[in-house]
């Protein structure tokens, strides 16, 4: 038989093996970067904080009284004190600065290894990974938050509230929106959490586009599709009206707008349902539509030429909570018209709203779908037609440009999307 003390022992040698290995690897940068603190003493403050960690739990642990982590304290103490000494260090030499960032990545390091030692190693190799990439990346960041506008920081905090203030705020679980006989029961939190996403999605890919849109139509289609597929229209509607030798580029771009959305929609039908195959039926239409909007804009455009897409602001919150309040205007009609008309009822309202938003359809069908008030095949064939209103309704707008032959090359490509994608529906069962 294996020993438990020996079991136990080999643990606590796991632990503080790892906690001096993400100590080494929170020095690496401050080495490279030639700072007063490197590798030995990131690894040694490490190593300190797992071992009075794993001391103060082994003593504490067979007692049933209160019992002070004296060790883990004191180390933390004397940690703090070997920071501000090194930020003093650093004032008194002319050509140092206050080493405040080195200061507070030792007390990062101590608690690394002390989150190592309680057991907890994966927080602390996320605290750990994500601290070194703060530190490697100082150059980049501080460029991008001085390169922000005013517009742009504004964004930046609203969504900060949206996402880390507003969402502990709402309750738990599920929650009666319509008591009674017409009952319709949704989670706020994964309703919350799927504005959060969409909003997300469109700050990231707002990023994307204001750094490298000019560079190709690959970009600004695909990407602002992602963050405004509506806004990659107008451009390009706008832009083949000025110049008509851009129309095999513009409709491409529209090609890899719907691209973007259909793939848009997939993420969100697959990430918020348990199991994951639930609306596994979605997949293959959908992986259909992007794959021939894909394959079609990369033959029909060379990528040289440069479409600037003009997006007001990364995030509002004005259009964060209308988005929202769409979302759960569909999820009440189309939930009552699913209570009153059946699966019917709610592809209706699935097919009108796709055609203002595809993203709203597709998460209220989600949310439906997680409070039982919906089928998984309900859902899935609720999503595929949301999506083919809102690819529809861009054809639509293309077919209204002055410029007859984007028009018409525009539609015809996105008709044979749709057709591909309602061949695969129909062979998989939708």
């Amino acid at each position: 038989m294996v020993d438990a003390s020996t079991v136990a022992a080999d643990t606590q040698v796991v632990r503080i093996a790892i906690a001096a290995a993400l100590g080494l690897f929170l020095g690496l940068e401050r080495e490279w970067s030639q700072k007063a603190a490197g590798i030995r003493t990131f690894a040694l403050v490490s190593t300190l904080g797992a071992v009075f960690t794993l001391y103060d739990t082994a003593t504490c642990a067979p007692s049933r009284v209160v019992c002070l982590p004296a060790l883990t304290v004191a180390g933390a103490v004397f940690t703090t004190v070997l920071a501000a000494a090194l930020m003093f260090s650093g004032l008194t030499r002319e050509s140092q600065g206050l080493h405040l960032t080195t200061a507070v990545t030792i007390l990062v390091a101590y608690g690394v290894g002390v989150l190592v030692g309680l057991g907890d190693v994966l927080p602390a190799t996320v605290v750990a990974i994500t601290s070194s990439v703060l530190l490697a990346f100082k150059r980049e960041l501080h460029g991008f938050a001085w390169g922000l506008s005013r517009k742009e920081l504004r964004s930046t905090i609203e969504f900060a509230i949206l996402a880390f203030v507003v969402y502990p705020l709402l309750p738990a679980g599920t929650v009666d929106l319509l008591p009674g006989p017409a009952s319709l029961a949704v989670e706020p939190r994964v309703v919350w959490l799927m504005v959060v996403s969409v909003a997300g999605i469109g700050i990231a890919n707002y990023v994307v586009v204001q750094t490298y849109g000019g560079r190709g139509i690959a970009v600004t289609g695909f990407f602002g599709g992602l963050a405004s597929s509506t806004a990659v229209v107008g451009s390009l509607i706008d832009h083949v009206g000025q110049r008509e030798d851009a129309t095999p580029y513009a409709t491409a771009g529209i090609l890899l707008a719907n691209a973007a959305m259909a793939l848009r929609n997939l993420v969100i039908a697959l990430a918020f349902t348990v199991p994951i195959a639930a609306l596994s039926g979605v997949v293959l239409p959908l992986l259909a539509v992007v794959a021939g909007s894909v394959a079609v804009a990369g033959l029909s455009a060379d990528w040289r030429e440069r479409v600037d897409i003009d997006l007001d602001s990364p995030f509002s919150m004005r259009n964060a909570l209308g988005f929202g309040a769409m979302f759960l205007a569909v999820v009440v009609v189309g939930g009552l018209a699913q209570s009153t008309f059946g699966d019917v009822g709610f592809y209706a309202t699935a097919l009108l709203s796709g055609l203002v938003s595809s993203a709203g359809a597709a998460t209220s069908a989600v949310v439906l779908y997680r409070s039982g008030e919906l089928s998984a095949n309900a859902a899935t064939f609720a999503i595929l037609l949301a999506t083919a209103s809102s690819i529809a309704v861009k054809a639509v707008l293309a077919a209204t440009a002055s410029n007859r032959a984007f028009a018409r090359r525009t539609v015809t490509w996105t008709v044979a999307t749709l057709l591909l994608g309602a061949a695969v529906a129909a062979v998989t069962g939708f």
